[in-house]
């Protein structure tokens, strides 16, 4: 019997029932519920900005958007470029405030 070429193939049982939700997806449905995603967005956007990580994010932008021509830099060419050392820039220091608050929020709530 040959496979029908315009059907799916048939789902595995497993497929069918709902999957529980991962630890990660929990986690973030509880930091969205309580209101706590919005405050450590705020905390970091202010730590990145008191220790000068958006400046520098700022400049490099900049160079890269002088370099190529400002017509010829798209906002996707700029992320594609940036994001890596964006991160990788992040101080030490505010991960790990970040992830504390992250801590005792959990610990807080129980998960």
């Amino acid at each position: 019997m040959r496979p029908s070429i315009n059907r799916p193939p048939t789902p595995e049982a497993e497929e069918d029932q709902e999957k529980e939700p991962t630890l990660q997806e929990i986690i973030n449905i509880k930091l969205i519920e309580s209101g706590e995603k919005e405050r450590l967005k705020e905390l970091l956007r202010e730590r990145l900005t008191e220790c000068g990580w958006r400046d520098e994010m700022k400049a490099l932008c900049r160079a890269f958007t002088r370099k190529k021509g400002r017509n010829n830099v798209t906002v996707d060419d700029l992320v594609h470029v940036i994001t890596p050392k964006g991160r990788a820039s992040v101080p030490d220091s505010v991960k790990a405030e970040l992830l504390q608050r992250i801590r005792t929020f959990l610990v807080s709530a129980a998960l």
